[in-house]
């Protein structure tokens, strides 16, 4: 991979990653303050349906920050845009898709059909 498109994908997971870590402090403070004074039992269910929501996403964003991370170590170890499996190099529009893949399109597609007939 070219020294260029190593410096876009760095940049690009950096950014994202700042981004997600920001968020997460905001949605940290907005769960800590979140309180229902009412006895209302439908604003409390409201509140812990929209708790919950929020507590799902931030999962979400918790492991996209892992694979993001794991994506900037492999750009340090100059393993990154190398696939796992068969150890080709994977294309440049994959990874602009998806910059924390850890494989090429060929492997992917066929872990995603063994997946499918076993789960079949």
């Amino acid at each position: 991979m070219k020294n260029q498109d190593v410096a876009y994908f760095r940049k690009i997971l950096t950014q994202k990653l700042d981004e997600l870590l920001k968020k997460g402090d905001e949605e940290t403070l907005v769960l800590m303050e979140t309180t229902v004074d009412s006895a209302d039992f439908m604003d409390h269910a409201a509140l812990e349906t929209d708790r919950d929501f929020r507590l799902r996403m931030r999962d979400r964003e918790e492991k996209l920050i892992y694979k993001i991370k794991a994506a900037l170590a492999r750009i340090e170890e100059e393993t990154y845009g190398i696939c796992e499996e068969c150890g080709e190099e994977i294309s440049i529009k994959r990874l602009k898709a998806r910059p924390v893949t850890t494989c090429c399109i060929g492997c992917k597609t066929r872990m995603e059909a063994l997946e499918r007939a076993v789960g079949a």
